[in-house]
């Protein structure tokens, strides 16, 4: 894994997030450092596909292309290891569910690793390794063509594999949410997959940080109303609150307070 940003390169990312943009000049004034230490930072993550350079400064990677691997394992970690703790406790002993593509699936199945009698179905390589660990578990991965870049599987014979189960629960990502309630991604192949997974889910778990609301993707996925439960640390749109409430989409907020029954519920 690449190593943590400094605390001067996340307030880059915060800031270009913020402003839309950044520029050299304004962030070396503003971190009292030379302009040639800023644009050090910005080429470095520019490298590691956080942002994309500009004439005299820089903006956050986005469009077409999704950020790699690494980059996307750092960005908001903190925020994704709650979201997978809150969206794992919902997810009862001896269940079926699948698992998507996306580093905050990866961090759900990460805090399963306590539970037992479960069936997995996931078509990430990262989520069949981190849970074969656990023998109280039994975990099926999709085949087909695996993307390098990330351990994602995608392709008809991944679907084809889904399409033979109806399983209690599916937890899915999304890169993008818009303030429509559309879901998006950059991977047609891979949306594919996990249409098929929502149709053959009974109850489908939507775990996506508060930042995919700032991004863009260019296929879309489906809308957050064919899901059941939204697990975010903050969800910035009243627009979408509102859609949660009219479509009876339980919404979860790591940000927030753990009602009483949700601690019963945990202890």
């Amino acid at each position: 894994m690449a190593e943590p940003l400094s605390q001067r390169q996340s307030e880059i990312i915060e800031r270009a997030r913020s402003e839309g943009r950044v520029r050299v000049e304004d962030l070396a004034l503003r971190f009292e450092v030379t302009p040639q230490t800023i644009r050090k930072d910005l080429n470095e993550l520019c490298e590691r596909g956080m942002m994309q350079r500009l004439h005299g400064g820089a903006v956050l990677a986005s469009g077409v292309e999704n950020l790699g691997y690494d980059a996307r394992q750092i960005l908001a970690h903190d925020e994704k290891q709650a979201i997978g703790r809150r969206a794992a406790a919902l997810i009862p002993n001896n269940s079926s569910l699948f698992i998507n593509i996306g580093t905050t699936t990866e961090a759900v199945a990460q805090a399963l690793g306590g539970h037992e009698g479960l069936m997995v179905i996931t078509n990430n390589i990262n989520v069949a390794n981190t849970l074969r660990l656990n023998p109280a578990l039994q975990v099926i991965i999709a085949g087909g063509v695996v993307r390098a870049r990330d351990g994602g599987i995608v392709g008809e014979a991944a679907i084809d594999l889904i399409e033979q189960f109806k399983v209690d629960y599916a937890v899915i990502g999304t890169s993008a949410i818009d303030e429509e309630g559309t879901l998006y991604d950059y991977d047609y192949r891979e949306v594919r997959v996990t249409q098929a997974i929502i149709q053959n889910a009974r109850h489908v778990i939507l775990v996506a940080d508060s930042m995919k609301f700032e991004r863009t993707a260019p296929v879309r996925i489906g809308h957050i109303s064919q899901t059941n439960t939204f697990v975010t640390d903050h969800l910035p749109s009243e627009a979408v609150r509102q859609l949660c409430r009219e479509a009876e989409v339980a919404l979860v907020e790591t940000s927030a307070p753990l009602s009483r029954e949700a601690q019963e519920a945990q202890a």
